[in-house]
């Protein structure tokens, strides 16, 4: 603990040394701990031996670097921060808050002449944004609910429910007329009557058509006498019906897909929708999002600042780094795990913290040290790109 409390006093009188370069400064902290009795307390050639040394001389040393050594380096520091960091806020502001002064009384008469006009603007894209929302959101989003819920109000539909039917009874009803007034032979019976209306019902008009086939051979003496307009007429109907049962068999389809519709017709909404959302979200976090994409590169960047720093470190006798180099380290790491925090899930920047352990490691050696590196590098790839 001598030993330990010696060599941050030593680190400390260093740092404090404003005149001292890098370059310089683990030989100043070799210097200042082998002239120390603390640290050199268990040398060989030390003085005085372990058991000597009095655990009040220990207190009394360790409040000195508490109460003294210690706040002088905070108020250095602080010192050093306010002259090459960060400027004032008026050094930083002043050049567009003189802008804005200058140009205050343009903004202001801009904004009294044309006072109507801005607010008939608001005005109307309010309404503009309340009438889409309702009209391409909220209701169709209503009459999917409602098409699930087999609403009757909401199902799609080309022509009237009824339509086919009365159309198709109307024409039975004018073939079994024109079968009972244009007789082939005796009069018809119920059962002949009923055959017509089945073979109605499936489209077979064989008993009109052959009344017209026979009048059309004289068109003019069929129309005056015979039953040629009758038999037109019968068979404009039945085209009628034939376009409705076609109609019919669409309108089947479109309701067998309503669901499906439903869905087409609120997509445009809701892509609008999330287009607009997504684009305030951009403007109001792109902020955030250009700093989490810088702070990305720079994890990137830190990490090759480590790995330069432990190229170029010199290990010592026991494979260990420098002072120097490993302040540097504890810098870099320092700040790769302040930019890992905001980017890697929880669970995995868990793991990266043990990685970070094993980096800022002195005892384990250069050599292995440099191994974490690489390891770092492929494992966490992902969230550094």
């Amino acid at each position: 603990m001598s030993k330990n409390i010696a060599l941050m006093d030593a680190v400390i009188q260093s740092v404090n040394a404003a005149e001292l370069s890098v370059d310089k400064f683990d030989d100043s902290v070799a210097s200042i701990t082998q002239d120390d009795q603390f640290y050199s307390l268990h040398e060989p050639s030390g003085e005085r031996t372990a058991n000597s040394l009095k655990p009040a001389e220990v207190a009394e040393r360790l409040q000195h670097l508490l109460h003294t050594a210690l706040p002088s380096y905070t108020a250095n520091f602080n010192a050093s921060v306010k002259e090459n960091g960060r400027p004032s806020r008026l050094i930083r502001y002043w050049l567009p808050a003189t802008a804005l002064l200058v140009s205050s009384t343009t903004i202001l008469r801009i904004f009294v002449n044309r006072k109507e006009e801005i607010a008939a603007w608001i005005r109307e894209f309010g309404q503009t944004v309340i009438d889409f929302w309702a009209n391409w959101v909220v209701e169709p989003t209503m009459r999917i609910i409602g098409t699930i819920r087999h609403n009757e109000d909401s199902e799609v539909s080309i022509m009237s429910k009824r339509s086919l039917e009365s159309d198709r009874a109307s024409l039975e009803r004018m073939v079994v007329d024109f079968a009972i007034k244009n007789p082939e032979g005796p009069a018809l019976n119920e059962t002949q009557i009923a055959d017509i209306k089945a073979k109605v019902r499936e489209g077979d008009l064989t008993t009109v058509l052959r009344s017209y086939e026979k009048d059309i051979q004289s068109p003019v003496k069929g129309a005056i006498v015979g039953n040629l307009a009758s038999a037109l007429l019968i068979q404009v109907q039945k085209t009628k019906v034939d376009v409705e049962v076609a109609m019919s068999g669409i309108d089947s389809i479109l309701k067998s897909q309503e669901l499906l519709f439903g869905f087409i017709g609120l997509t445009p909404g809701v892509l609008v929708s999330i287009g607009a959302y997504q684009w305030l979200r951009g403007v109001f976090s792109s902020r955030k999002g250009v700093q989490q994409w810088a702070r990305q590169g720079r994890m990137l960047l830190i990490l090759r600042n480590i790995d330069r720093i432990l190229t170029g470190a010199t290990p010592t006798e026991d494979g260990e780094i420098s002072y120097k180099d490993h302040g540097l380290l504890l810098c870099e790491v320092h700040l790769l795990r302040q930019a890992a925090s905001g980017i890697l899930p929880r669970r995995i920047f868990q793991d990266f913290l043990v990685e970070i352990d094993e980096l800022v490691d002195v005892r384990s050696g250069l050599q292995r040290q440099q191994k974490v590196v690489e390891r770092i590098r492929w494992a966490y790839s992902k969230w550094f790109t």
